[in-house]
């Protein structure tokens, strides 16, 4: 499992996400993956392009999970 930092700031927004970790090539490509419900957080099926993912909060996708950290 990965981890994602969040640098002091207070969350980022699940479609960034997705392209800092490299599943997702462009914004565009995050938020069709989001609304196609592919993406989970938390175990449930998160299709909120913008999303706010706050710390210790759980992000999956295709197999991939990273967990985001203060």
């Amino acid at each position: 499992m990965e981890t994602f930092n969040l640098e002091g700031h207070p969350f980022v927004e699940l479609c960034d996400l997705l392209k800092h970790q490299g599943w997702a090539d462009s914004g565009g490509q995050a938020k069709q993956l989001i609304a196609e419900g592919l993406v989970e957080v938390d175990g449930q099926v998160d299709t909120r392009k913008r999303g706010k993912i706050r710390a210790e909060q759980l992000v999956n996708f295709n197999g991939m999970k990273v967990v985001v950290k203060p």
